[in-house]
């Protein structure tokens, strides 16, 4: 992947991962442009780092991002990234009936459907611009955490969405790329202790090592634990199974 001269989106862009790769692409010399949720973040974030651009949008809104997709192809014509990076990640207990069931579909409209919606909305300009998709999946996309069952479901699809988007787009110039970080030090993983079978990441060294990877031309990348898991899912499925269930049990809610 080219990783200078190019205008990039990049959504759940206001803190976490996406943050910190808005910030190492705007340090290479690219034109930023970040979504988020929440506009006092947003507001926030181009305070603190003015040369970012930051438009709130919602990607489990279907009218927010067509709004979303009109202004940013209006305002930015150059864009040849889109980077799908917005997710939440919520602990279930599959053993007690939920009181809102559209509550339960939040991490598949979100991880999934803004994935699907996103790249569907800006999908004319990418093409016209021979550009790049980076969908962000999860390690967990080989081996689910237990305690996160939705989440870990949605990143399994978007693993294989990407596959097909790949060979969909293989004669159009677009190139697409999936990131499968490992567990990270973020507010996503807040309560997952690190040690035992779950080692979590600093955010520099996803960086380090993801950038890397982007510059040799992979399409797939497995930073650090990722591409442990994705080899025992293959050696010892039943084994890596029962790890990330011990590690992750205590964080499934009460009933």
């Amino acid at each position: 992947m080219k990783l200078t001269g190019r205008t990039i989106l990049i959504t759940g862009g206001s803190a976490g991962i996406g943050l910190a790769f808005a910030l190492k692409f705007l340090e290479l010399g690219n034109t930023v442009i970040v979504t988020g949720r929440r506009q006092t973040v947003l507001n926030e974030v181009k305070a603190k780092y003015p040369k970012l651009h930051t438009i709130q949008g919602d990607v489990a809104d279907s009218a927010q991002i067509a709004t979303l997709a009109a202004r940013v192809k209006a305002e930015y014509p150059k864009l040849d990234v889109l980077m799908n990076n917005a997710g939440i990640m919520l602990h279930k207990n599959l053993k007690a009936a939920a009181a809102d069931l559209n509550g339960l579909m939040a991490e598949v409209n979100i991880n999934v459907g803004g994935v699907i919606r996103m790249n569907s909305a800006f999908i004319d300009i990418l093409v016209a611009n021979k550009g790049t998709v980076i969908n962000v999946s999860s390690a967990l996309a080989f081996v689910p955490l237990p305690s996160a069952p939705i989440y870990c479901a949605t990143k399994a699809a978007v693993h294989s969405y990407t596959q097909s988007l790949r060979f969909q787009l293989e004669e159009t110039g677009v190139e697409v790329i999936e990131l499968m970080p490992p567990g990270v030090e973020t507010d996503l993983t807040a309560g997952l202790a690190e040690g035992g079978s779950v080692a979590l990441m600093t955010t520099d060294e996803l960086i380090k090592k993801s950038f890397a990877a982007l510059k040799a031309g992979k399409l797939e990348i497995r930073p650090g634990q990722s591409n442990q898991l994705a080899f025992l899912r293959r050696l010892a499925p039943d084994f890596i199974n029962k790890q990330l269930w011990k590690a992750s049990k205590k964080l499934v809610p009460a009933e």
